[in-house]
């Protein structure tokens, strides 16, 4: 019997198995595909990922570095209103490339992950959980484990199969490449999608990131058509997928527990989830004993101490996005200029360090 199963070796998935192994327990890791494959999200991240790989992986995995975002209310021949900062905002990385190298991080720490594996049956028993599992080739296997970490994504099997509540909302997301390389120094965000916004990327030599996202039934497909058309740009690698907003009022069981987006742990103002999922991921290998089911309620606190404020500030900040257009404007206008504003934390925008930078 392993002490975990781990549905999902993305970010979180990874990230909890690295650590619940380094911590001396038995984890099994099953990816229904190759780790990376297909890729459904963005590689626009804060600089604390370096935080959470090896730092002998920074140079393989980063792309391009970003200063700002210039905010558009219309398309590309809009106005643009810039927010920068002196110093490096996030980085533009490889995300195939991070969801192998955290798994490797896994591997490394004793996990033993698998690809090929999908999960196909979770049943919770008084003292176990036990879990079917389909091989890429043929065949199934029957695994045990004394708790299971739910990592499989926005339309996580797991929480249907344990009976957990979805999130609040899925988004309908897409994003497309653009090859030309183009190392500027800016991301634009265009306020032009309904209730979210489309995106455009300088990913350095990997080219030109371009994505969309708006609540499902509003043709994302064909507003990204447009975004690209006026662009002026065509596009290869087409990629699409839901993005989980709004964390349910519980994301554990008895014996079961979910991190990222299968907990849509994400932020509602832009969609990522990858440093809250690995964030959750941390406080749950911190706080979970698998011999001891009473500990799910720490995990269930901790994660909540980390992130609800966030997430919280996040739904505000995103409400703005759905503001009359000459509000946008004149917010905008008001706001632009330098930040002191941490792109995972909206409660950096009470922080002492913005509010000088946004009165001076």
């Amino acid at each position: 019997m392993y002490d975990f199963v781990v549905v999902g070796a993305g970010p979180p998935g990874s990230r909890f198995a690295h650590r619940a192994a380094e911590n001396g327990y038995d984890v099994v890791a099953f990816e229904k595909g190759e780790v990376g494959e297909p890729l459904a999200c963005s590689g626009h991240v804060s600089t604390d990922v370096w935080d959470y790989v090896p730092e002998g992986t920074r140079d393989e995995l980063f792309q391009n570095r970003v200063f700002g975002a210039r905010f558009h209310v219309g398309g590309p021949g809009s106005k643009p209103y810039r927010f920068y900062k002196r110093e490096a905002v996030s980085n533009v990385i490889d995300r195939v490339g991070l969801d192998r190298a955290l798994a490797d991080c896994a591997r490394d720490a004793g996990a033993d992950v698998r690809e090929g594996h999908t999960v196909t049956g979770i049943e919770e028993r008084a003292d176990r959980v036990v879990v079917e599992v389909s091989v890429a080739g043929g065949g199934t296997e029957t695994v045990e484990a004394r708790m299971v970490a739910g990592c499989d994504g926005p339309t996580s099997r797991v929480r249907r199969a344990v009976g957990i509540d979805e999130p609040e909302e899925l988004l309908h997301g897409v994003l497309a490449f653009d090859p030309e390389p183009d190392d500027r120094d800016y991301v634009d965000v265009h306020l032009t999608a309904p209730r979210f916004f489309a995106w455009r990327i300088p990913r350095g030599d990997a080219g030109v990131e371009y994505g969309l996202a708006a609540p499902p039934g509003e043709d994302v497909s064909a507003r990204f058509n447009r975004l690209t058309e006026a662009y002026g740009v065509e596009t290869e690698r087409f990629c699409s997928g839901a993005i989980p907003i709004g964390p349910p009022g519980s994301v554990t069981t008895d014996r079961v527990f979910l991190i990222g987006d299968a907990a849509a742990q994400t932020k509602p103002f832009t969609g990522g989830g990858i440093l809250y999922g690995m964030t959750a991921a941390d406080v749950a290998a911190a706080t979970v004993d698998p011999a001891e089911p009473e500990t799910l309620a720490d995990y269930e606190v901790g994660w909540r101490d980390e992130l609800a404020t966030e997430i919280r500030l996040g739904k505000l900040v995103r409400a703005c996005y759905s503001l009359p257009e000459p509000i946008q404007h004149l917010g905008l206008r008001a706001l632009s200029g330098e930040i002191g504003v941490h792109m995972d934390r909206p409660s950096s925008f009470f922080s002492r360090e913005h509010l000088r930078r946004l009165f001076s």
